[in-house]
């Protein structure tokens, strides 16, 4: 395990995170589909949810950042709102890079300890990325 500041990157917790993974299965009848992939790591993640996304799938290709991160996501996203999911992705962005503070997105900070490492920034976007690709798609029908 690597060791980073605030804690052990791959902690219990966050490992623990990855498991929650099998409860949003991937719908690929959902009305709304997104993907994403980080051009850093590889990793790659489809998401299907309903307008409001009350009931996120996933299937995510990551290591357990990227699958910890999904795990976040998909625990609030149904509570975030179009707008709120719109603006995640630059908010992280920002916050990983030490443009800006931690986003207010509940369990975020669980990730703090993959900030020092800048090839597991692509992985922990994936999700708001894929939401934005996913709203991006369905434009104004909603």
């Amino acid at each position: 395990m690597s060791a980073a500041p605030g804690g052990a990157l791959y902690s219990p917790a966050l490992l623990s995170l990855a498991v929650e993974l099998a409860r949003y299965p991937y719908d690929p009848d959902a009305p709304l589909q997104g993907e994403s992939r980080s051009r850093s790591c590889g990793s790659t993640l489809a998401l299907s949810a309903d307008p409001a996304f009350n009931a996120p799938g996933l299937k995510v290709t990551a290591c357990a950042v990227g699958q910890a991160a999904s795990a976040i996501f998909a625990r609030h996203c149904g509570d975030a709102g179009r707008d709120r999911l719109m603006a995640m992705p630059s908010e992280i962005e920002d916050w990983l890079s030490g443009d800006g503070a931690l986003p207010d997105w509940p369990d975020l900070a669980m990730l703090e300890p993959a900030k020092e490492y800048p090839g597991r920034h692509g992985a922990i976007l994936l999700p708001w990325r894929a939401a934005l690709d996913a709203l991006g798609k369905a434009g104004d029908a909603r």
